[in-house]
């Protein structure tokens, strides 16, 4: 699935910036495809436009504010939050309520946990409830964000994935001698889908330190929510009650890359484990993830036939996410749009009997 090529996706919130990167003025991001400029309204809220004037397509992200408002730098055209041309500042009379046409596209934003997120049509869903933001037993701690060269599917597969664990996460929580995957449910809801698992870890030496647990392994027991398209919020609570919850979300830049911004949510202090090495554990987490999420075809498959990929047990999870996107397009009327074949060597062996979606 080419994500900028499928129209329905554009209808989502996305988190694109920190709010704190817009205090000094515009400054541009390129969403599915898009080139949107972001700025300050007169009330500190974000706003978001497409990222050329409409007077001569010089950029706006190039311009600056003046009162809440985006002025461009190369004639000082002044635009408002909804996109309406406010000042030319060439014409005498400075009235324009004559020509309302004159204006440039702008987008729905707002302001959430630190972050401006945009959605770039009609929104068909909230930007997601994540209640330890409001709950004062929990501290927050701003983890990353940053760009990677995969896209916000196989990212959401990876972090939904209980198989990958004794493979990739050697170095950090996962059991190398028992590679069975853990078992999962799935309960599918209105925007995606929870589910429940229970996980047992190593526990080395820094999360015996994060934990306050001294035992060299441990068990999470996770509750994991999928909002579609590419996000998702990872509440693992540990024997002792503490509770650590992620919310990552893979902003789609383009078909190849994703603007990643996460963050955590702990029911303990800075005095039992400083921010500095809870963000220390999971950077090297996440950084094991990269490393084989941006290895991978970047254009995800949503048929389950085809025998382009098969698939496991599981991949129930990713497999329910293909599904559930799917049927989004159909409701929409999209087909699935999707690039050139990826050159493959041949097997030496094929499996003639093994469907595409043959399991365990």
């Amino acid at each position: 699935m080419l994500v900028t090529q499928q129209t329905v996706l554009r209808r989502f919130w996305y988190p694109v910036m920190p709010m704190a990167a817009l205090a000094d003025g515009p400054r541009a991001f390129t969403l599915l495809g898009a080139e949107i400029v972001l700025w300050l309204d007169a009330e500190g809220n974000p706003a978001a436009a497409i990222d050329r004037c409409c007077h001569r397509s010089a950029r706006l992200s190039r311009g600056r504010c003046q009162g809440g408002l985006l002025q461009c730098g190369y004639h000082g055209w002044t635009f408002d939050r909804t996109g309406r041309t406010v000042r030319i500042p060439q014409r005498q009379d400075g009235d324009l309520a004559a020509n309302t046409r004159i204006g440039i596209a702008a987008y729905h934003a707002a302001a959430r946990y630190g972050y401006a997120w945009v959605c770039l049509g009609q929104p068909l869903a909230g930007i997601p409830d994540l209640p330890e933001a409001d709950d004062t037993g929990f501290r927050c701690i701003d983890e990353f964000y940053e760009t990677w060269d995969a896209p916000g599917l196989r990212i959401m597969e990876n972090s939904f994935d209980n198989a990958h664990f004794s493979y990739v996460h050697q170095s950090t929580f996962g059991v190398a001698e028992d590679p069975v995957p853990a078992p999962f449910t799935i309960e599918p809801n209105e925007t995606g889908f929870v589910m429940l698992s229970e996980v047992p870890v190593k526990n080395r030496e820094l999360q015996q330190r994060n934990l306050k647990i001294a035992e060299a392994a441990t068990v999470r027991r996770y509750e994991k929510i999928w909002y579609m398209p590419f996000s998702r919020r990872m509440k693992i609570t540990y024997p002792n009650g503490l509770q650590h919850v992620i919310f990552t979300a893979a902003t789609p830049i383009d078909d190849r890359r994703s603007q990643v911004v996460q963050f955590a949510f702990r029911n303990d202090t800075e005095a039992d484990a400083p921010a500095r090495d809870v963000i220390a554990f999971d950077r090297q987490v996440t950084m094991e993830d990269r490393a084989i999420v941006e290895l991978c075809d970047p254009d995800v498959p949503l048929s389950l036939r085809g025998g382009e990929e098969f698939h496991m047990g599981a991949d129930g999870p990713g497999l329910e996410m293909r599904r559930q996107i799917k049927a989004l397009l159909d409701a929409h009327g999209e087909a699935e749009r999707r690039g050139p074949p990826p050159v493959i060597p041949p097997a030496s062996v094929t499996w003639r009997d093994a469907a595409p979606e043959a399991a365990d």
